[in-house]
């Protein structure tokens, strides 16, 4: 399965965010905040004795995940946390592997940022970024150069469209595929698997000039799938 591929699956089940007991401001504002994802918001009451205000996201195969809004309210003000088992963060990490569309170069790299943060932190394992171009990555060098001298092994992908810059501590990986033409991913996984797991990736294709479609997830899952794919079609290292 290509990277493309697995972009369209995660396209292809959408989401549903249902909204228990909660006032038609909070459901506009949830509407807001997910305009650019692969899921749709709706309003529902419950009968007497109701339990509060809570949500529910869901798919065609049922309900996976709940929790309470305020709980839900305080894991989007805390996006930078250990990931743990409680239903608000269980809710976040599965909107988190929806579909966002059309964003923008800035908003891409703001998330690329995060998870280029996490690897630093946590500071083993590896990392592996497709930036579609060498005359791309030339601006992200230096900070690479700086990854890469940490414990982190760090994997850089691009078409080869000018010399392939200097680079010590960073592999590089070039082929001229449309996959790598157009694909933007930042991808870190730390080796571990279970709870401990800190592995988290950004896949994205541009489908229209600068702007991308793709989705961010924590799964180790998905994560492990991403790794074996770039490291069997693309493992030969420029040297």
């Amino acid at each position: 399965m290509s990277l493309s591929e697995l972009i369209a699956g995660v396209e292809s089940h959408e989401g549903t965010l249902t909204v228990f007991n909660a006032d038609a401001s909070v459901v506009e504002d949830l509407r807001d905040r997910f305009a650019d994802r692969n899921v749709s918001v709706v309003r529902e009451t419950t009968g007497s004795g109701r339990p509060g205000e809570f949500l529910t996201l869901s798919d065609a195969d049922g309900v996976y995940t709940a929790t309470d809004i305020e709980s839900f309210y305080d894991s989007l003000e805390d996006r930078d946390r250990v990931l743990g088992e409680d239903g608000a963060a269980s809710l976040l990490d599965h909107l988190d592997e929806t579909l966002f569309t059309s964003w923008s170069i800035e908003r891409m790299v703001a998330a690329s940022r995060e998870i280029e943060d996490r690897a630093w932190r946590v500071g083993r394992g590896s990392l592996h970024a497709g930036f579609q171009t060498l005359s791309t990555l030339q601006g992200e060098r230096d900070l690479y150069e700086r990854l890469g001298d940490s414990a982190v092994d760090v994997h850089a992908y691009a078409v080869p469209d000018i010399d392939p810059p200097d680079h010590s501590s960073f592999r590089l990986h070039l082929d001229r595929s449309e996959e790598i033409a157009k694909s933007w991913f930042v991808v870190f996984d730390d080796g571990r698997d279970g709870a401990t797991s800190q592995k988290c990736a950004l896949l994205a294709e541009e489908r229209d000039p600068r702007e991308f479609y793709g989705f961010w997830t924590y799964d180790p899952a998905t994560v492990d799938y991403i790794v074996d794919h770039l490291e069997s079609r693309y493992g030969i290292v420029e040297q």
